[in-house]
């Protein structure tokens, strides 16, 4: 019995629900403080919400790609109205900002992906390895928002005598329709890290910590035998080395720690017994060289082992097979000689 009687009563409700929906004030437009847009026009649905019809009407060009620009709220007002949009709410802002979206490549991105394009080829090793020049000054690009896709090389080109590249990238473009095209040109050159001097060398003389930094060089001019800054610090250098340059394992050598015509003590092991001798070094040795030494008393001359600064030490076999003493007992040789320093048991 109710059934009937509350289906009637829903339909006679519903135009009366329809005709007050039909005669409800319209919402107003709200102007927005803040504006992003992606094209280069600004249209009135970016500067307020419920722009109705009027939504797609142009009424300023856009900032410049990835800058930001402010608009005086009464123009903004006046170009609505030129296009019959009123009664906007302004939420009493004296300025709205309009911001143009770009996409941002950086320098160092574009860097990176070139590099990256040429590691481990034409000879090239890694990408952080690889040094880039390029024929314009990289600066920061604003492409347009829709360049969303990746960079991808179209067109890769090396010549290994010059070390020229000429590199093509497209990117993807999701309003144009065809990719941008992006063209990068310069030189690559092969790095490593070498051991550079701060300040001129001479000959013979040990490299301080102070005198070495590390760089990146090129490759081909440090060659194979490049050193590393550990493998420099404390070494004596070969040649005169000159300030900057980057120095390879065969420009040192081991400190000598003996120098010819320098006084040195002849260190003598045998039979449980040590005795030392002042004698005079006829070259030069670093530490486990070998080194003819004459004893200043009996002017022998020995070959010994370098085994400290100033130090030399020789066995009786070295003794035994020297040309200019015709010797037959170690010991007898010590006590002719009769300049031992110091003697004492083993």
């Amino acid at each position: 019995m109710f059934r009937p009687l509350l289906i009637a009563a829903l339909l006679a409700a519903t135009p009366i629900a329809a005709m007050a929906q039909s005669t409800a004030a319209p919402t107003p437009p709200v102007l927005r403080a803040n504006v992003s847009v992606a094209s280069d026009v600004v249209r009135i649905g970016d500067v307020i919400d419920n722009a109705g019809d009027a939504a797609q009407i142009a009424i300023y060009r856009a900032p410049d790609l990835g800058t930001t620009g402010s608009l005086p709220t009464a123009q903004v007002l006046a170009a609505l109205r030129a296009h019959q949009v009123i009664g906007v709410d302004t939420k009493d802002l004296q300025e709205i900002s309009v911001t143009r979206l770009a996409r941002t490549l950086e320098p160092a991105d574009v860097e990176r992906q070139v590099a990256h394009v040429l590691e481990h080829r034409n000879g090239f090793n890694d990408a952080r390895d690889i040094e880039l020049n390029f024929d314009r000054g990289l600066q920061t690009l604003q492409l347009d928002a829709s360049n969303s896709g990746p960079m991808r090389p179209v067109s890769i080109r090396f010549e290994p005598r010059s070390s020229r590249f000429d590199i093509v990238f497209e990117i993807d473009n999701e309003s144009a329709g065809t990719p941008t095209r992006l063209r990068f040109t310069g030189t690559a050159v092969d790095t490593v890290e070498a051991a550079v001097l701060t300040r001129g060398i001479d000959r013979n003389e040990i490299i301080k910590a102070s005198d070495v930094v590390v760089e990146r060089r090129p490759r081909v001019e440090v060659g194979r035998e490049g050193a590393s800054r550990d493998q420099i610090v404390g070494m004596q250098a070969r040649r005169q080395l000159r300030t900057g340059q980057a120095l390879r394992t065969s420009d040192v050598s081991k400190p000598d720690l003996v120098q010819r015509d320098q006084a040195v003590t002849i260190v003598y092991r045998a039979a449980g017994i040590t005795l030392t001798i002042r004698g005079k070094a006829l070259e030069n040795g670093s530490e486990g060289d070998v080194v003819n030494v004459t004893n200043l008393q009996t002017k022998r001359i020995f070959s010994g082992v370098v085994v400290g600064r100033g130090q030399v030490s020789v066995t009786p076999q070295a003794v035994v097979s020297t040309a200019t003493a015709a010797v037959t007992a170690p010991v007898a040789v010590a006590a002719n000689d009769h300049t031992p320093v110091s003697r004492k048991a083993e």
